[in-house]
């Protein structure tokens, strides 16, 4: 197919480790007026546009760079790039982009640009995070200069919403691996790798009065303990990841406050490359031998609760609650599967976590006790943040804990997650063989029945429970701590949590 013949900038890490190399000027120590101090968790393994390196790296990137479309504060889909998108009579997306946008070397935002980051991400080369989606785009015709055409292999229901992805953005055709050009809000003008990004308000911004920020600096605390007593102490002005045992004291503080969301969860990945973990039994034995209270009550202080099935949201038409409870605990029947896929007295594994985050590691530490208990002796390896990004896209591990959330509150939102026949990520199972969870996912984004959209995704959580594309463990309450004065700022509902930082362009000290 020759629209997607090869990726000019391989939507991947062909470019440096930050895409902007020429910015090496230290971070100031004072916030100067309007200037917003974000606490940050982890500092961006990189900051190419279309490859998801995790949610702080995706933070930085939904503002200096825009989509289609996007999330408001009520978690609807809202116009960005795009004024206006509608089906038409043979089932293509038409999308109508909005007059004025500008990318930051000046450039307007055409229906050109849009068309060659379309080819970018469905590239044969691509590594970006949304590729296998946007490979169903069979052809992207420009109507004019500002309308877009997107024909599908067939008719998509939940297209608009991948442009909504923090890993989806529209970039000038102009654009290289080293320098992508983007039409966010604001423009990244100094880092100090591993400390500190310094972002400035982009003057040529589509919407009048925004950002309402002068810029906004990023400084890493990679131990959550400093980062929560960066705020305490009023050094930040918000930080993201506020540490579970810290959060009753951030609400009673009378200068600051808690948003939280519950949406995001944590979960075991496989290497399905290997044994023992190519056999669905042994990583069904695994998703029973977790008793998960211990997670909400030790890891997130209760902020939480139990995730014993598909990451499906309680409340919403696509639960079953007797789904939810698939891979209940049940250390006999762990045993049981372990004897029957040939391994009755146990064995020896490798479980890569991250040192970084608290709730990877004590995740980690509760799993590998309780996998020991059944007979599956795990060596902990903890590494930082980078590594174990490296190392998980890479396949570098037997199994490993992660925490993620969906890309949105549909069910399609999982297909990063859970459909294994793409590209490898750090956030998904390494090339797990998940026939009928995948056939799923694809079934569903094609149906416009809403009643028949129920039952395709029941299916789905019937082959994710026997096929284990991940073992889910927890869902876990995110939050983020502020001082009073920062308005503005919204923590979206549910999995769009990790989205939220797209809310910074509206965010001003009131």
């Amino acid at each position: 197919m020759s629209l997607f013949r090869r990726s000019v900038l391989g939507a991947g890490l062909a470019g440096a480790l930050l895409p902007y190399p020429w910015l090496t000027r230290a971070a100031q120590a004072q916030r100067p007026s309007n200037v917003l101090r974000f606490g940050l968790s982890a500092f961006p393994p990189n900051l190419q546009p279309w490859v998801s390196v995790g949610a702080s790296a995706g933070t930085v990137k939904m503002l200096i760079h825009r989509s289609l479309v996007t999330y408001g504060s009520d978690g609807e889909l809202r116009g960005e790039l795009a004024q206006s998108w509608s089906r038409d009579d043979a089932g293509a997306w038409v999308f109508k982009l909005r007059q004025g946008c500008q990318f930051h070397n000046g450039d307007p935002v055409t229906a050109d640009d849009v068309k060659w980051s379309i080819e970018q991400i469905a590239g044969e080369k691509s590594t970006a995070a949304m590729r296998t989606q946007f490979q169903d785009i069979t052809r992207v015709d420009i109507l004019d200069p500002a309308t877009i055409r997107l024909v599908t292999r067939t008719p998509m229901v939940t297209l608009p919403s991948w442009f909504a992805n923090y890993n989806t953005f529209i970039l000038s055709r102009k654009s290289t691996a080293a320098e992508p050009i983007g039409a966010g809000p604001f423009r990244l003008v100094a880092q100090e790798r591993g400390s500190s990004l310094e972002l400035s308000a982009f003057d040529k911004y589509y919407k009048p009065g925004f950002p309402k920020l002068k810029g906004i600096k990023f400084t890493v605390y990679a131990d959550e303990n400093l980062r929560n007593a960066a705020l305490v102490s009023g050094d930040m002005d918000i930080i993201e990841y506020v540490p579970w045992p810290a959060m009753s004291a951030v609400e009673a503080n009378p200068r600051l406050k808690l948003l939280t969301q519950e949406g995001p969860f944590m979960d075991v990945l496989f290497n399905g490359t290997k044994p023992p973990f190519n056999d669905a039994r042994v990583r069904r034995a695994v998703a029973h031998a977790v008793r998960r209270e211990d997670i909400v009550k030790a890891v997130f202080s209760g902020r939480g609760k139990v995730l014993e099935g598909p990451p499906i949201v309680e409340g919403t038409p696509w639960y079953d609650k007797d789904l939810a409870r698939g891979w209940a605990y049940d250390p006999a029947r762990a045993k049981a599967l372990l004897s029957e896929a040939g391994f009755p007295n146990g064995f020896q594994t490798t479980l890569l976590a991250t040192s970084q985050y608290g709730m990877h590691k004590d995740t980690a530490e509760i799993v590998q006790q309780h996998l020991a208990a059944v007979g599956i002796q795990c060596e902990l390896q903890l590494t930082d943040w980078s590594t174990r990004v490296s190392r998980g896209t890479r396949g570098q591990y037997d199994i490993s804990i992660h925490g993620v959330a969906a890309d949105n509150n549909d069910p399609d939102g999982l297909t990063s997650l859970l459909d294994t026949s793409q590209p490898p990520t750090h956030g998904r199972s390494f090339k797990v063989d998940a026939p009928r969870t995948v056939a799923a996912l694809a079934k569903g984004r094609t149906e416009f029945d809403q009643a028949k959209r129920v039952e395709i995704y029941k299916e789905m959580q019937r082959a994710v429970l026997e096929e284990v594309p991940l073992a889910g463990l927890a869902w876990r309450s995110q939050g983020y701590g502020m001082d009073k004065g920062v308005a503005g700022f919204v923590n979206l509902p549910g999995a769009l949590t990790t989205s939220s930082g797209g809310m910074l362009e509206e965010t001003y000290f009131g």
